[in-house]
C-alpha cells in the first residue's frame, strides 16, 4: 500500500455537507460524481496528498443510506492507494482478510476499487484503490 488515498464520510444532506466541509477545509471540492451502481453521489476535496470523499445516498436502498440508518453520519471507510489491486487482493486473501469483491469494480474518481470486510479489519471498512 502506498498511502491513504481518501477518507469516506457518509452524509445525510450532501449540499449542506459541501458547505460545511468547504468552510472547514477552506477549499472547494474539485469533483462531484454519481456512481449509479452503488447508489451514491460523491464529492471530493483535496487536502495535501489526501482526499476527503463525501458520500450521499441517491436512493433509500443504497449501501450509504443503510449505513446512515444503522450508524448515522460519519466516517464510512478509509481508502488506500495501491499499485496493483489484483495482487493486493490476492495477498490480503492469503493473510485471511475477507475481501468483499474479489474482482475490482469501477469506483469514483477514475479508480478501480475493492473493499475489505470490517470484521477482518477491526471494524473499519477498508477500500483498495488503483488509479486507472
Amino acid at each position: 500500500m502506498n498511502k491513504i488515498e481518501h477518507i469516506g464520510i457518509a452524509v445525510k444532506d450532501l449540499e449542506q455537507s459541501i458547505k460545511l466541509f468547504s468552510n472547514l477545509l477552506n477549499t472547494q471540492p474539485y469533483k462531484r460524481e454519481k456512481v449509479e451502481s452503488e447508489g451514491v453521489e460523491t464529492v471530493f476535496f483535496q487536502i495535501g496528498e489526501t482526499k476527503i470523499e463525501l458520500l450521499g445516498a441517491t436512493n433509500e436502498e443504497s449501501p450509504i443510506a443503510k449505513f446512515i440508518q444503522k450508524k448515522g453520519e460519519g466516517i464510512h471507510h478509509i481508502a488506500f492507494d495501491v499499485t496493483d489491486i489484483n495482487n493486493e487482493i490476492k495477498r490480503l486473501q492469503e493473510q485471511n482478510f475477507t475481501v468483499l469483491n474479489t474482482t475490482p469494480k469501477q469506483g469514483a474518481d477514475n479508480k478501480k476499487i475493492a473493499f475489505l470486510h470490517p470484521k477482518s479489519t477491526n471494524g473499519v471498512l477498508t477500500e483498495l484503490c488503483q488509479e486507472e
